[in-house]
């Protein structure tokens, strides 16, 4: 008689464990964010089905449906424009040119500045020459003696202006030139970047790296290592370094079950954070802040006019105060990525700028003053590599190169020079200063009526299109046409040293609304009643579509013969 009521209460434990386990699952589905950035999986398997092809010549210029004189009037202003670039570099052109087959780098980034549908297009005549041999303040010489003023930022090394770093470079050679590149014994220059890199992290120790993904590998080991938890969590559209353990979306083939990605200022995160037992740690990109819940922006995904950013400092204070807030409770390591906002927003980085004291920070980029550096700070408990009570346990980190003294000197350099008062004073100054002269060029824009607007943070920009188009990715061209230098991903990124002047700053700022006077011109942003950000991206999927399945193409009869509705080559 027993036997039913204790089969009951197995299969009612059953149940509510079953149900637990439910409603765990669901309040971490719920925590994620709704666009394909927020689910890497998918992505990574929507990716693997999306096929190669491009437009013919007669679809690149019309593929948003513009009449045929506007189409006319685009092809004539890309060939100019094609004639321009080619006549202004040839020789930094050609040389580009004769590193494709050989440097993976420049083949990879040449083949994605723009939508892949127009690459060939583009790549056979918009020619562009990535080669500089001097650089001078704010500006750069190419092979063929044209000065161009910097907008790429070096992705990030570049704060306070390359003379600067050249001079922290020359300088430090002449402390350490008579020790050579001895490794494992360290040069008393160390001790000194130890002490300002405590103060400046408000931390207690700190590790030495050759990257900023070396110093991210790092935290994360360590945060496993000392919390005995598995997983971590990164917020939808956070860069980290390009190491597989924290970029689980597209661009990396292993599949990795260790990561959450959660949504961007979310109290669904934060209930996440409260009710599970395996996260170890929280990473932080302070850069999110201008565009929350997305991927940094790129001129290869810029298939209409909807990138959106938008910098609101103090809601996201007010969020990472909750975050600092719940990992605290839950015994949850905090650790700020500051490998690119370090010693850029403030003295003291993201942690100063948004007043939030992280668990372990990592540095790199303009930290070594030139030279190649990763750096994490951390507290006591957190960067132990071993443990007193099991000596065979321990967490390893090595690398042939950490600490090398030329490193060493250069970052002693860059430390002791932005500890001077006139840098000090350009801390105090530089956001005033920069959300100043945004304003002035996004007043221009609307004078002239140019569908643009810059978001930024502090000298880093955003720029977005404010009216539909699927051509905004030529503005980028334009631009270098007038003399500015981009990096790769051309429009989505835009970073400014913090030594252009007033006189510089009015030469970028005419230059970038000639760029889009001429664009405009050329017919890039014409309009019509249906076309709007919604159709452009439903045109653009249906042509994936037909690309991946042929038999739905639409076919359609004229004069006898099957003729395809939409000119797409396979």
């Amino acid at each position: 008689m027993y036997a039913p009521f204790a089969f009951g209460i197995i299969g009612l434990v059953f149940t509510l464990i079953l149900g637990y386990k439910i409603w765990i699952r669901l309040r971490l589905s719920r925590a994620k964010h709704r666009s394909l950035a927020g689910h890497s999986k998918w992505s990574r398997r929507i990716a693997g089905q999306i096929p190669f092809f491009e437009y013919n010549e007669q679809h690149f210029f019309s593929s948003d449906g513009s009449p045929e004189n506007i189409s006319l009037q685009r092809r004539e202003a890309f060939h100019q424009l094609a004639g321009l670039l080619k006549d202004k570099s040839p020789q930094s052109i050609a040389f580009n040119e004769s590193l494709e087959s050989s440097v993976s780098d420049v083949h990879f980034t040449n083949a994605y500045r723009v939508p892949f549908p127009y690459r060939n297009y583009v790549q056979k005549y918009l020619k562009l020459g990535a080669v500089v041999e001097e650089t001078e303040g704010v500006r750069m010489k190419d092979l063929d003696g044209n000065w161009s003023y910097d907008l790429s930022g070096s992705y990030g090394v570049n704060v306070f202006g390359y003379d600067f770093y050249k001079d922290c470079m020359e300088s430090a050679w002449e402390k350490v030139k008579k020790l050579g590149p001895v490794l494992g014994p360290y040069h008393p220059v160390i001790r000194d970047n130890v002490e300002k890199l405590k103060n400046i992290s408000g931390l207690d120790e700190v590790s030495f790296h050759m990257s900023g993904t070396e110093a991210v590998m790092q935290a994360v080991r360590l945060a496993r290592y000392h919390t005995g938890k598995t997983h971590l969590v990164r917020l939808c559209g956070a860069y980290h370094g390009w190491w597989d353990g924290v970029q689980p979306g597209i661009g990396n083939e292993r599949k990795t079950s260790d990561v959450y990605t959660l949504s961007d200022m979310s109290e669904a995160t934060l209930k996440v954070l409260e009710t599970r037992n395996d996260i170890a740690c929280v990473l932080i990109n302070p850069l999110q802040a201008l565009h929350p819940n997305a991927n940094a922006a790129s001129d290869t995904a810029l298939i209409s006019s909807d990138r959106h950013a938008a910098f609101d400092r103090a809601a996201y204070t007010g969020w990472l105060k909750q975050l600092r807030d719940v990992c605290a409770r839950r015994s949850i390591v905090l650790i700020f990525d500051e490998v690119f906002s370090g010693f850029r927003l403030a003295y003291r980085g993201a942690q100063e700028y948004f007043n939030i004291q992280a668990d372990m920070v990592t540095y790199g980029k303009t930290l070594g003053g030139g030279l190649p550096v990763g750096v994490l700070c951390g507290k006591h408990v957190l960067m132990k590599r071993f443990t007193d009570e099991q000596p065979l346990k321990v967490s390893f980190a090595r690398g042939t190169f950490n600490s090398h003294p030329y490193i060493m000197a250069t970052m002693n350099e860059f430390l002791n020079r932005i500890a001077l008062p006139e840098y000090q004073h350009m801390y105090q100054q530089v956001d005033v200063l920069w959300n100043e002269r945004v304003y002035q060029l996004n007043y221009r824009f609307r004078e002239a009526e140019l569908p643009l607007r810059i978001a930024n943070i502090s000298s880093v920009w955003t720029i977005l299109y404010t009216r539909p188009s699927r051509y905004n990715w030529m503005y980028q061209y334009y631009l270098r046409a007038e003399g500015l230098n981009l990096s790769w991903i051309g429009t989505g990124r835009v970073i400014m040293s913090l030594n252009f002047n007033d006189d510089d700053y009015l030469q970028v700022m005419n230059r970038f609304v000639s760029a889009a006077e001429k664009m405009q011109q050329g017919g890039w942003w014409w309009q019509s009643p249906e076309l709007s950000n919604k159709t452009i991206k439903r045109q653009m999927l249906k042509d994936m579509l037909y690309a991946r399945f042929p038999m739905l193409k639409p076919q359609h009869r004229r004069d006898g013969h099957r003729v395809d509705q939409q000119p797409v080559e396979e």
